[in-house]
């Protein structure tokens, strides 16, 4: 059998769409749908239905899905084996939290393009269900989450660090100046900037907010940290942040605002995660082994959470918070 038709079959079921597969695979649609009709043909089933909105697999095609991927894993290694005496080779792709993508993950891409030179790394900033999405489809080879859990019958993770997290304010807000730590209560009265939807710490921490005696919080959320951090410098509000997103920042008078002392908040775990049943090319192992040893260096690692220091509400201040907190 031609190991192209099944590429193009697993494609397909991963996209959903004839275009999205053709697009996804460099062809033209017609050669998929040639493809795939080859591949009904000699198989005896038909793997998808046609429908105006897309191709969902049929119920032959699902149950021949893993079984189509466990032919291309084999494929892919014995291609392997075959140069295995070559240096390392590939690219990978790894779904990663965007502050993470911006603050621990340069200097494990120029880690790597020493080591191995050859080996090429796509970072894709993504959400932690996108990036569960994305290993499950194949779009990914490797993700970063940071959740406390997300282990299932197809993804498994390991924890190889840990991030603190930074409440900042802007220098003038009424909770940075005093000289006791913010409670629940008095944050469950302001605006907060957080990231959207689906970031694990930002949705924790609504849920304690909301949780508070008389709780009447705004919450506005931003697909960006970047645009978070701005709103809360400029004294629109307070945000939630790992704390490598403001800590340089904050340090060099970048951002003129402050780590605000607050009640305790626990550090954020960061997982490496992997598809269970796909088989991993040498390239996804040096980046995973390069991941888990620089992140394991730069993060908080099994230490405890620390509390930043109360900062001063005269100006720039990095409220105690070193570059290695989240």
């Amino acid at each position: 059998m031609d190991t192209r038709l099944l590429t193009t079959f697993t494609t397909l079921a991963r996209t959903g769409s004839f275009t999205a597969a053709a697009a996804a695979l460099h062809l033209a649609q017609s050669t998929v749908t040639v493809h795939i009709r080859t591949l009904e043909r000699d198989l005896g089933v038909p793997l998808f239905d046609r429908l105006p909105t897309g191709a969902p697999l049929t119920e032959a095609g699902r149950r021949l899905l893993a079984e189509a991927e466990e032919v291309l894993d084999a494929v892919a290694r014995l291609r392997s084996a075959a140069g295995e005496d070559g240096p390392v080779a590939g690219r990978v792709v790894v779904g990663t939290p965007e502050s993470l993508c911006a603050t621990r993950l340069p200097a494990v891409i120029a880690a790597l393009r020493t080591e191995h030179p050859d080996v090429d790394v796509d970072l894709r900033a993504a959400g932690t269900e996108e990036c569960v999405q994305g290993l499950r489809s194949g779009h990914l080879d490797l993700a970063l989450l940071m959740n406390e859990d997300a282990e299932s019958a197809e993804i498994a993770t390991e924890p190889i660090a840990r991030e603190a997290l930074t409440l900042l304010a802007a220098p003038g807000h009424p909770l940075a100046g005093r000289d006791r730590p913010a409670a629940w209560d008095d944050l469950a009265a302001e605006h907060f900037f957080l990231l959207e939807e689906g970031c694990a710490y930002s949705d924790a921490f609504e849920q304690r907010l909301r949780a508070a005696p008389g709780a009447n919080p705004r919450i506005t959320r931003f697909g960006s940290v970047d645009a978070a951090r701005s709103c809360a410098a400029a004294g629109l509000g307070l945000t939630l942040l790992p704390a490598t997103t403001v800590a340089e920042h904050l340090r060099d008078g970048r951002l003129r605002g402050v780590a605000l002392d607050g009640p305790p908040l626990p550090d954020v775990p960061v997982r490496l995660a992997r598809h269970r049943r796909r088989w991993a090319a040498p390239a996804a192992r040096e980046v995973a082994h390069a991941l888990v040893r620089h992140l394991a260096q730069a993060g908080t690692g099994t230490a405890g959470t620390r509390r930043p220091t109360r900062p001063r509400s005269d100006g720039p201040a990095d409220g105690g918070t070193a570059g290695d907190r989240r």
